[in-house]
């Protein structure tokens, strides 16, 4: 496979809530994991939503940051998406740091062109290191939906 680019899918767990539903520090925080990870920013846009919750996109020269927070879960949702240059590891990182999350889950899905993708009946932290064993059995992508 040719890789365009890395995908990486944050699940975050125990933040506090004022954090999460803080629009500002919501902003700070893509601010720093977009400078953590070497990237250029092209636009930001930020939305509280009522009662609760926070959205957030940064638009970059290498593609995107997504958040979404639940502060009554002390919960957020991130992806960050870089093609080419960049490093999305570190700014996932940083999004941790700043949301002061005490569990995380971290996938990371290398995006491309090529052979087909094999497509498992769940995703795992582990999925990819059985990419072998998964591509060959019949569970692959055959076509995009």
């Amino acid at each position: 496979m040719k890789q365009l680019g890395t995908h990486i899918v944050v699940d975050a767990w125990q933040c506090p809530a004022d954090i999460l539903n803080d629009p500002d520090r919501i902003r700070q925080a893509i601010l720093d994991a977009i400078a953590a990870g070497s990237a250029t920013l092209i636009d930001i846009c930020v939305h509280q939503f009522s009662p609760h919750g926070v959205t957030a996109t940064a638009t970059l020269a290498e593609s995107h940051i997504a958040i979404h927070t639940w502060p009554e879960y002390g919960y957020f949702a991130a992806d960050l998406f870089f093609c080419g240059c960049g490093e999305p590891d570190k700014a996932a990182e940083m999004l941790k740091t700043r949301l002061e999350a005490k569990q995380t889950r971290v996938q990371e899905f290398w995006r491309g062109m090529g052979y087909p993708v094999p497509v498992p009946d769940t995703i795992s932290d582990h999925t990819w290191n059985k990419v072998p064993e998964i591509a060959s059995s019949s569970k692959l992508m055959s076509t995009v939906s």
